[in-house]
């Protein structure tokens, strides 16, 4: 008797998330079809340059989102520090171009990589917090180019980089790069066992430790392939802008990273998550931010735009698993 009465008590909270959810997809398809009917009503948005164009723009927040994917995998939050590794890397790329533009491109990425794997290195064998170690990172990579640059623009000595900026079928170089490094990652995520031990460690860290994982080796392969995408951006930033400052987007490249992946359906808190869904992620928010582009609207308008997309998704997402898990 006692068991049948508490059995509607502790039913009550899911089937409030059940409403909460219907109410979210409701809200998601109305939503959708706002933005539909803007899109059909914004002169040049249903074009093929125009496509072209969101897709270029896809490239930079792109890899970056792919390092911040594996981060929030293997449950380490966020990092704080990505974009401003590219924007450091952006600017050792341009010092480098004086040896060739191939020592160039594979100095820079070792460098990222070097600086992901010190972070990997604290967060994963000494349990620091990843959010504080990353900001620390972040201010202290931003403090060195400061110094040693003086805070100014730094330009290449030769335009051997120009290669980078070719759109064959008029996409750039870089968005070829993307999709390879989706493909590239998603195999290393579904088949080694590399992979496998990232979504084990963000699953639980307890139980990782309890299996014997190398939690170092892991945190500091995570975050040394972080490195490496957001070298990649850096080196990609660089050709595209001819020049390379710490001016090179860093807030909205983090900002944008954390809201893709976060729209891909992957879990701040670790365990879930794939690339190719947080690819989605970044393309959703470039054909939203496009939109209101196209229409004239402010950049708070964008932001506040960006905000609830991704409120919605994470929400939405959120309250599925639950169910799920139910």
């Amino acid at each position: 008797m006692a068991s049948t009465a508490i059995k509607p008590k502790a039913a009550a909270p899911w089937r409030a998330r059940a409403l909460v959810l219907k109410l979210l997809q409701v809200v998601g398809i109305l939503a959708l079809l706002l933005i539909v009917g803007l899109a059909a009503a914004t002169p040049g948005f249903f074009t093929i340059a125009n496509f072209q164009a969101v897709l270029a723009s896809t490239t930079f927040v792109g890899l970056v989102a792919i390092g911040m994917t594996l981060i929030m995998i293997s449950g380490a939050f966020v990092s704080m520090s990505l974009a401003t590794t590219g924007t450091v890397t952006a600017m050792f790329f341009v010092f480098a171009l004086q040896f060739g533009l191939v020592p160039a491109v594979l100095m820079t990425v070792a460098l990222g990589a070097i600086l992901g794997l010190l972070q990997g290195l604290a967060i994963g064998a000494w349990d620091a917090n990843p959010i504080i170690v990353t900001i620390a990172a972040g201010s202290i990579q931003e403090g060195l180019s400061v110094a040693i640059s003086g805070g100014t623009t730094i330009s290449p000595v030769s335009d051997s980089y120009a290669i980078l900026n070719i759109t064959p079928l008029g996409l750039p170089l870089g968005f070829y790069l993307l999709l390879l490094l989706v493909v590239v990652t998603e195999l290393i995520l579904r088949g080694t066992r590399l992979g496998r031990e990232i979504y084990m460690l963000g699953e639980s860290r307890a139980a990782a430790r309890a299996a014997a994982l190398p939690l170092g080796r892991i945190g500091a392969s995570v975050f040394c392939l972080a490195g490496v995408t957001a070298a990649l951006t850096g080196i990609l930033l660089a050709a595209f802008n001819h020049s390379a400052s710490l001016l090179l987007n860093r807030g909205t490249l983090n900002y944008d990273a954390i809201a893709a992946t976060l729209i891909g359906g992957a879990a701040i808190a670790g365990g879930r998550g794939a690339v190719w869904r947080t690819l989605g992620g970044v393309i959703i928010i470039a054909f939203a931010t496009d939109l209101v582009l196209l229409r004239g609207y402010s950049t708070g308008t964008q932001i506040l735009l960006k905000g609830l997309v991704m409120m919605v998704f994470v929400l939405a997402l959120h309250l599925r698993s639950k169910e799920r898990r139910r």
